[in-house]
């Protein structure tokens, strides 16, 4: 059972870094290269595309972080 919360955290863990890294920061980041930060693109709407990216961002980093909390706890011992 932990080996398979561990595969779960470690997949939580890649997904959160690149979610992190696609938001458009100071220099726009890694988003301006699909377009997520700008209005211009292949992906026309980027305010729209940013609340999206905020929202999967945040739903990642709580299955994160209840998962962490999951594996530190043991129930299943």
């Amino acid at each position: 059972m932990e080996t398979i919360f561990s595969v779960i955290q470690l997949f939580f863990s890649v997904t959160l870094i690149l979610l992190v890294l696609m938001h458009s920061g100071k220099d726009a980041g890694l988003s301006g290269a699909f377009g997520v930060g700008s209005g211009a693109g292949k992906l026309s709407g980027g305010s729209m595309m940013e609340k999206n990216l905020n929202r999967y961002t945040v739903l990642i980093a709580v299955l994160f972080v209840l998962n962490t909390i999951l594996l530190l706890k043991s129930p299943w011992e």
